[in-house]
């Protein structure tokens, strides 16, 4: 299959799920670039698909962001902004997306040499935002993200062509391994899964909710939780966890006092730009799948 005469080098959302090895590098920079991440950790992240980070920012810098998180889900301009996305029971803001053009506070932490740096370092270019927002999960009941590979999504709904583009989740709050954090099965991004089932017309507006279309099957993640595990990621406010786009990732529902907030940004290659959607009748809207891709300075 092709589109715009790109071709489909991972098929999914057919009549069947489909498993496909990875055809594309997971360090795509040169050996010995410099940049943030030093040898051992890049290998790490090239075997496991994931990089963790004790402190990404600091203290002071973490009291910064959590008062423009606050600031921005408590606007009533912001929750009526169709990039605010709602609890489907509570009805509280779950997710506010293109953060990075909403705030010039967290434009600033897209800009910092520490966060895109790692990404230029991984993707072996310059590179852009594909998407950026803040999760907002407060204690007593904010649902979880059900298991997923976001490059599914992406490529499916998107059009981007390639696992060129890394994610990171930088946590504004403590992440307890009891408050709904975010699991990974370490090597899984070396095997694409295929899902199967067409993708509805604005899949996006339930997904963002609550994931249906582009999950895979219950046998196929049991097989994939078999051979890789799961990883449960914890830290202090302040810590980050990068990974591959492809990763099999997901995460619970929270129903601990305590809330777990995080900014969730999303770095793609300039030379792994969007075309038309692979596996989806229309594109997502720009707020959550960027057509502006100019590099990050």
């Amino acid at each position: 299959m092709t589109t715009t005469g790109v071709t489909d080098l991972y098929p999914s959302r057919g009549t069947t799920e489909v498993s496909t090895p990875r055809k594309d590098p997971v360090v795509w920079g040169a050996p010995g670039t410099p940049g943030p991440i030093d040898v051992a950790d890049l290998q790490a992240y090239e075997r496991d698909g994931f990089l963790a980070v004790e402190q990404l920012i600091t203290d002071d810098e973490v009291a910064v962001y959590r008062r423009e998180l606050d600031r921005l889900v408590n606007d009533p301009a912001i929750r009526a902004d169709e990039r605010s996305i709602v609890e489907p029971q509570s009805k509280e803001i779950r997710s506010v997306f293109e953060v990075h053009r909403i705030s010039e506070v967290f434009a600033s932490l897209v800009r910092d040499e520490r966060v895109v740096g790692r990404a230029r370092q991984i993707l072996g270019s310059d590179v852009y935002v594909h998407q950026s927002r803040i999760n907002v999960k407060p204690g007593f009941g904010a649902s979880g993200f059900y298991w997923h590979s976001d490059f599914e999504t992406w490529h499916a709904e998107d059009g981007l062509p390639n696992m060129r583009t890394v994610s990171v989740s930088i946590a504004l709050t403590e992440n307890y391994d009891t408050n709904g954090g975010l699991m990974i099965m370490p090597g899984s991004h070396k095997t694409f899964l295929g899902c199967a089932g067409a993708t509805p017309k604005d899949n996006y507006k339930k997904s963002l909710q609550m994931q249906d279309a582009g999950t895979p099957s219950d046998e196929a993640l049991t097989s994939m939780a078999s051979e890789y595990g799961i990883k449960l990621f914890t830290g202090k406010a302040g810590s980050a966890t990068w990974f591959d786009c492809n990763c099999m990732h997901g995460s619970g529902d929270n129903i601990t006092p305590f809330p777990r907030s995080n900014v969730f940004i999303v770095f793609n290659s300039v030379e792994n730009t969007a075309v038309e959607p692979f596996a989806a009748p229309v594109r997502r809207p720009s707020f959550i799948g960027a057509t502006d891709f100019t590099p990050v300075k």
